[in-house]
């Protein structure tokens, strides 16, 4: 296969520097399963921009033969996670097998291609080991992203970063930058090592995106384990700790990427000044800046509203956000049992679902809750929806607690199988987008990106992205944040209190009494995140500030 059969366009002249993405998750469309929650969905916006833009780049993933999972019901309406084969059609065979080596055995991998023209995207080359070759456990490798079994892990990141550059020498593919979407694909500069035996080679060609503000989200092992799965290519342990300058027993993905690139970036300016104070103390790390995710209008946008906010037309704005109500609603109908009301004001909590995100914060006092859910006057609906890890049995119990909880209010409603489709449904379908995680622990909190463009108004505390975009009242309603001197059950208590005051005091009466207000925040707040929050301008950003060689 020749780079321009495998790109399928011609590269615009202004992108000419070559790029290799390598990410575990990919968010392309609804009908490939490939991703669980926000790095994926980044990515796969990321890709549509690229494709948009023609720029010259080409993906790196895994073909999870599992998906991440299902998300289900058990016979008690609570949440099961199922794992369901899939079977993707419209992949490429590329009829390339090749082998590397895990734990010192071979294993063989398969390369499949998603090709640009299927779904709008920059090229997508998919790694199996799920093939006829492998012993089972070597098939298992691709079975389930994110897989619990911590060797498995390992597996999956060698696979990615090894697998991944080795299948680019096979398709002569010389990449002018290696970019590691997160640390997963990190082994990558091992192999890089074995070519040019120099860090400052490897650094010429590798930057790195660093998505996680919780130091207990960088993933790390012991090197002796990471050294008996083949993790360090040919390198000795003892070699990997010299030429890094890393010592303990742990091997951080993110440490090791950021003294390996040449520039890393944050997704947000609030997390990049984040990582800079969580990584710069250690020597040899690169610089960090910040480029701030965005998602991709064409692929998220109604055209029907999209038309009415660009002419000013409000009676459309009205009308047409009543009918994408109605749509999301029969899925509600369907899942619940539950007749929602387009007339009502709908407030939606999705995202994936990870205890930092509060997904409980607006039920912290509950009599002020039933209150609020019982109010006539200013009637209200609320939906959840989200992902909780299917080994993450704390996310799990609260999930299952909101929907044990809401089940006897006919306008609450926890819907299950939070992907990409659902998640359109909703960003439409909802009125308020409400985001409210503990402050610096989301690095960039997209959704509400897309939920802007779809005339969904945010209701959120001003972290990751929020800041850079928010005018509280005027395209957003912004949740005052506790002092960060409180204790986390305090600063609970007090963005409770906040956050309803807020949808009681600002949010319902606007709704229900000004309605042309209303509509100007959502107008404005359309305005406002685009393009300054579109992805054309992200993917264009990374060519500027990422992928051009430091001087």
């Amino acid at each position: 296969m020749n780079k321009k059969d495998i790109l399928g366009y011609e590269p615009d002249n202004q992108y000419n520097t070559s790029v290799a993405y390598f990410s575990m998750e990919f968010a392309i469309d609804q009908a490939l399963k490939i991703y669980s929650g926000g790095l994926g969905f980044l990515a796969g916006s990321h890709f549509h921009s690229a494709y948009e833009l023609k720029q010259n780049m080409v993906g790196i993933g895994i073909l999870w033969k599992f998906g991440y999972y299902d998300q289900g019901r058990d016979l008690n309406a609570s949440m099961k996670p199922i794992f369901i084969e899939k079977d993707y059609s419209f992949l490429q065979d590329t009829g390339i097998i090749f082998q590397i080596s895990i734990h010192d055995s071979p294993v063989h991998v398969k390369a499949f291609l998603l090709r640009p023209e299927t779904f709008n995207s920059a090229p997508l080359f998919l790694l199996s080991t799920d093939i006829p070759e492998n012993d089972f456990l070597a098939r298992t490798i691709t079975h389930r992203l994110y897989d619990p079994n911590e060797a498995t892990r390992i597996a999956q990141s060698i696979l990615l970063g090894t697998g991944g550059a080795t299948l680019l020498d096979l398709l002569s593919i010389t990449p002018d930058v290696y970019h590691m979407n997160e640390g997963h694909s990190v082994s990558l500069n091992f192999y890089l090592y074995a070519k040019f035996r120099s860090l400052e080679e490897i650094k010429k060609r590798v930057v790195f995106t660093t998505h996680t503000p919780e130091m207990a989200g960088n993933e790390e092992h012991d090197y002796g384990l990471l050294k008996n799965m083949s993790f360090f290519y040919h390198l000795q342990e003892h070699e990997v700790k010299h030429i890094l300058g890393m010592e303990g027993d742990k091997f951080n993905y993110t440490l090791a990427a950021l003294k390996f690139a040449r520039k890393a970036n944050g997704v947000s300016r609030i997390h990049g000044a984040v990582a800079r104070q969580m990584w710069n103390h250690n020597p040899g790390v690169c610089e960090i800046t910040s480029i701030t995710n965005a998602q991709n209008k064409i692929w998220w946008k109604d055209d029907v509203l999209d038309n009415a906010i660009t002419t000013n037309n409000d009676s459309i704005i009205s009308s047409r956000k009543k009918e994408l109500k109605q749509q999301l609603f029969k899925v509600v109908a369907d899942q619940c049992g539950k007749l929602f009301d387009e007339n009502i004001l709908t407030v939606v909590w999705a995202r994936r679902f990870a205890g930092y995100k509060r997904a409980d914060l607006v039920m912290q006092d509950w009599h002020r809750f039933v209150s609020l859910v019982s109010n006539t006057l200013y009637p209200i609906q609320i939906i959840w929806a989200g992902k909780p890890y299917p080994e993450d049995f704390a996310a799990i119990g609260l999930f299952n607690q909101i929907m044990t909880k809401v089940k006897p209010f006919p306008n609450c409603a926890v819907l299950t199988g939070y992907e990409l489709g659902l998640s359109e449904l909703l960003k439409k379908g909802s009125d308020v987008w409400l985001n409210n995680p503990q402050m610096y622990r989301e690095a960039s909190g997209t959704s509400g990106m897309a939920a802007a463009m779809n005339g969904s108004i945010n209701l959120s505390i001003p972290d990751g992205w929020v800041p850079e975009f928010a005018r509280n009242g005027d395209n957003c309603f912004l949740i005052q944040p506790a002092d960060d001197r409180l204790s986390s059950q305090e600063k609970d208590k007090q963005e409770n209190n906040h956050l309803m005051d807020l949808i009681e005091k600002i949010v319902l009466p606007t709704y229900y009494k000004d309605q042309h207000k209303w509509l100007d925040i959502i107008k404005k707040a359309a305005t406002d995140v685009v393009p300054a929050f579109e992805s054309g301008r992200m993917a264009k950003e990374y060519y500027e500030i990422m992928y051009r060689p430091l001087d």
